[in-house]
């Protein structure tokens, strides 16, 4: 998961600042960076709104950094 560690040095963040941050542990966060474990839909959620940039982006599902557009409420 490469644009995990990407994304988070790009947005001039450490690990433990994303732990204060999000309270996924620094740990854990290392080993979705490293590929050896694969986050939770929660701790996706919470890395795509810190690093405002969309899932599909850190799943590496596309190259498009930016965030989808809101829906907004209704």
């Amino acid at each position: 998961m490469s644009h995990l560690r990407t994304i988070r040095r790009q947005r001039h963040f450490t690990q433990v600042a994303v732990y204060v941050a999000t309270g996924i542990d620094q740990s854990l966060l290392s080993k979705y960076e490293r590929g050896l474990r694969v986050p939770s839909t929660r701790d996706l959620m919470l890395l795509a709104e810190l690093y405002q940039t969309s899932v599909d982006y850190l799943l590496e599902r596309t190259d498009v950094v930016e965030p989808y557009p809101s829906k907004g409420c209704r």
